[in-house]
């Protein structure tokens, strides 16, 4: 008999079966491996889909999503996690700029995993204050593999919150403050916005549609979510799409001392192809 997961605030059954059905799956979809303690994150994150498409169980939900590929895209926003803020670990941004600075002709950033914009804008602004000014011609390609995320971010709509922490001068000269039915929101600004190219790429894809040459690649708190094997060969692909001075930016949770045949590091979370 299965263990059921169900418990006095649940509404629809949900088992230990059930779990390892959506851990197997998604790893198909995308690599990501889901920890053991995820469970009642699944069962949050699903039960919304349980509900629209008014299904009566977590084991039903599976078998609609297993047989209806339009659904996946669906699955797979529900259990990614957008975790974000502007200018979250500001070491990089210093390190971008004096990148910039001492390295003439970059052509192109992408940030692999840019949730709903605050890391590619961040990333932009930094450009901005390097060159002091927003034609610079250089690329900014922002992808991640959520499509609801994806969509905020072209936007550039936030809460004020958000941005609460950034300068007066920063605000004022990367932000439009909201009024009337808009008060207590700011957008980026046209300009900065136009220097960002949103697209959706998951990473198990066997082609990725960023053009050459990538100069900077910011892939942060990603691979986390990957098994050693699929780290190293995510990062050899990346890494190999870099001249031999570019940038490949982690976040503070990853170590790629396992892969010093792929990556020098030359700074706090900052590598450069071995």
């Amino acid at each position: 008999m299965l263990n059921s997961l169900k418990d006095d605030n649940h509404e629809f059954l949900y088992t230990n079966e059930d779990f390892e059905q959506v851990r197997l799956f998604l790893n198909k979809l995308t690599g990501i491996n889901l920890a053991d303690s995820k469970d009642a994150m699944v069962y949050s994150r699903l039960v919304r889909r349980v509900r629209t498409l008014n299904l009566s169980s977590i084991a039903e939900y599976l078998a609609f999503v297993s047989s209806n590929s339009s659904e996946e895209q669906n699955f797979i926003n529900a259990l990614t996690t957008n975790l974000t803020s502007f200018f979250r670990e500001e070491h990089h941004f210093q390190v971008l700029k004096d990148y910039l600075l001492s390295t003439p002709g970059v052509k192109r950033i992408w940030c692999a995993a840019s949730s709903t914009g605050e890391e590619p804008y961040s990333i932009a602004i930094s450009v901005v204050e390097a060159l002091g000014k927003f034609d610079s011609n250089i690329e900014i390609i922002a992808s991640d593999i959520d499509s609801n995320v994806l969509e905020t971010a072209a936007l550039g709509i936030y809460h004020e919150s958000r941005i609460q922490t950034l300068s007066s001068s920063m605000k004022k000269r990367f932000f439009h403050r909201g009024t009337g039915s808009n008060a207590g929101f700011v957008r980026v600004v046209p300009e900065l916005r136009k220097m960002v190219k949103f697209k959706q790429i998951n990473l198990l894809d066997s082609k990725w549609p960023v053009e050459l040459p990538v100069n900077v690649i910011f892939c942060r708190n990603v691979m986390i979510y990957f098994n050693r094997e699929m780290q190293e060969a995510l990062l050899t692909r990346m890494v190999s799409l870099l001249p031999k001075d570019g940038l490949y930016i982690a976040g503070h949770s990853e170590n790629f001392s396992y892969f010093s045949h792929v990556v020098a590091p030359v700074g706090k979370t900052t590598y450069r192809p071995a």
